[in-house]
């Protein structure tokens, strides 16, 4: 089993390079471990609150669940992935039953921030586009999927996301095997990780 880790800012492009992978490889291969899955749940925060908290930090992320996770995918066992909604900022009552493959994928802003995680990793990547990219796109994004203005999405840009990118997500790059500029646009590295992959799976599946 392989288990690799993409990190990257928001917006930069982490969920393009994903699925391109997934897409080259054989279908039922791939194992999707998104860390949005993987927040604290929220529903004892008033709801008036909860749109202040801050998702980009560290703290909001429940590691011992994640690592628990790739564990038990290591070991041979299934496990049931958690969902959670941006909408109401709580974790769902529904589950994602999911069985171990070959290949483990874990996606996220501070995929490698923590260093038992990191360690459980084969490869460690890190997606890498400008700022102003990464801030047109979670306009876009945050209008269409979590409700929200562009002025609310631009406040929190700057009260949160860009501070929380340079004292944490940016400084995890140095974690990286492999840093990929622009994200999915990047054919030639998508190309290389998917190469890495497929160079990988015949001893994976020897053992």
């Amino acid at each position: 089993m392989l288990i690799i880790g993409i990190a990257g800012g928001t917006g930069s492009g982490k969920s393009t390079v994903v699925k391109k992978i997934m897409e080259s490889l054989c279908e039922g291969e791939v194992v999707l471990l998104p860390q949005d899955s993987y927040y604290k749940d929220s529903s004892h925060v008033p709801v008036e609150e909860r749109q202040s908290i801050n998702f980009d930090h560290p703290d909001a992320f429940d590691w011992s669940l994640l690592a628990e996770h790739v564990s038990m995918l290591k070991e041979g066992k299934s496990i049931e992935q958690p969902t959670y909604s941006f909408l109401t900022c709580t974790r769902q009552p529904e589950t994602i039953h999911t069985e171990p493959k070959d290949v483990v994928i874990i996606e996220g802003i501070l995929a490698l921030c923590d260093k038992d995680l990191r360690d459980q990793m084969d490869l460690k990547i890190y997606v890498d586009t400008d700022p102003d990219i990464r801030l047109i796109r979670v306009i876009k994004r945050d209008i269409r999927e979590r409700g929200r203005t562009a002025e609310a999405v631009m406040d929190r840009y700057i009260r949160v996301l860009k501070p929380m990118h340079e004292q944490f997500i940016e400084p995890s790059k140095r974690y990286a095997d492999l840093i990929i500029p622009e994200g999915g646009k990047n054919k030639i590295a998508v190309d290389i990780v998917t190469m890495y992959i497929k160079k990988h799976l015949p001893d994976v599946n020897n053992e």
